[in-house]
């Protein structure tokens, strides 16, 4: 390759183009940073002696949604066309009672959800009646009234895709969250 052109005015005199040996070297010296480069994508980082916080600690920050839904539960299912408590649901809203007596000023809302049979109009009364229920039961719990809020998305924001009773199931809920 011709490097002359690089040269300008009276550098002309002076021959840039370097020889067979400095090309030769600057070729290797490009493939062995290339080789370093790669061996270092390729490592594993060191590991350290340093004792991490436990993993349900890890990035978890209480009273926080996260924490809820971590160690708590924050929902609670329902049999078919029903907005009765079943015996798991009040145990679930039994911790989540006293989750919200440790951290009293988190004020939370209790969605109401059906599965995707029925009218929307129908979905929407079910799901406010879940909601309600659960509410009520956190209430009886000794929850202050103040910091509840129910809404009813009935059909709308199913969890779990699909039309068999495994999905229908998962979406018959009362969820809690942190607002």
């Amino acid at each position: 390759m011709d490097y002359r052109f690089a040269c300008a005015g009276f550098y002309r005199a002076f021959d840039c183009t370097p020889s067979w040996d400095e090309e030769q070297m600057n070729i290797k010296i490009l493939g062995a940073l290339a080789a370093v480069a790669l061996l270092a994508a390729c490592s594993t980082p060191a590991t350290t002696t340093s004792t991490a916080p436990p993993a349900t600690a890890a990035g978890i920050v209480p009273g926080s949604e996260e924490d809820l839904v971590a160690n708590v539960g924050d929902r609670v299912f329902y049999d078919f066309n029903a907005s009765t408590l079943r015996a798991d649901a009040k145990g679930t809203l039994d911790k989540q009672a006293a989750w919200l007596a440790k951290y009293g000023s988190v004020n939370i809302q209790v969605a109401g959800n059906c599965d995707e049979r029925g009218t929307e109009e129908y979905n929407l009364a079910l799901g406010q009646r879940r909601a309600t229920s659960a509410a009520s039961y956190l209430r009886a719990k000794g929850v202050a009234g103040a910091r509840l809020s129910t809404i009813s998305y009935g059909k709308d924001r199913p969890t779990a895709q699909g039309s068999d009773e495994q999905a229908w199931a998962q979406n018959r809920n009362a969820i809690t969250s942190v607002r």
